[in-house]
């Protein structure tokens, strides 16, 4: 691990996005902002594991820092045939939320392809990024 001993503690955050390219079918099958298939309501229960995923960053990336993340907000919409999930992280401290923000939104995604495989298998997330990230050395925005 990176030693984060002499840093100053500093509001972090960092925002990521994914984008699933499902189909105009499935797009279709979106009603008031939510889809439902046999495992039940899909983007609320990828908001849910994304939630829990950027929670567990540093059981599941090798030598990231565990914290106690203070706020992770993730939003789901829909394109003519792919669905964007965006996540949100902040925290006050020594370390950033980059792989946080990164981790919420990919585990997001494996949650709606898995929940929307019975419906398809022509499923492809097509993008994971960085889209900003504040405090520490240096900002960044895409």
């Amino acid at each position: 691990m990176v030693d984060v001993s002499a840093k100053a503690v500093t509001k972090r955050t960092a925002r990521a996005q994914a984008i699933v390219w499902v189909g105009k079918e499935i797009i279709q099958l979106i009603k008031n902002q939510e889809l439902t298939t046999k495992k039940g309501p899909v983007f609320q229960t990828a908001i849910l594991a994304g939630v829990m995923g950027a929670k567990k960053t540093a059981d599941l990336i090798p030598l990231a820092h565990p914290i106690g993340i203070e706020d992770c907000k993730i939003t789901i919409q829909n394109t003519t045939d792919s669905i964007v999930i965006e996540s949100s992280v902040s925290i006050g401290s020594k370390t950033g939320v980059e792989m946080e923000a990164l981790t919420a939104v990919s585990v997001a995604a494996l949650t709606l392809y898995d929940m929307c495989k019975a419906l398809s298998h022509d499923l492809v997330i097509k993008e994971i990024k960085l889209i900003e990230k504040t405090g520490g050395k240096k900002d960044f925005k895409r």
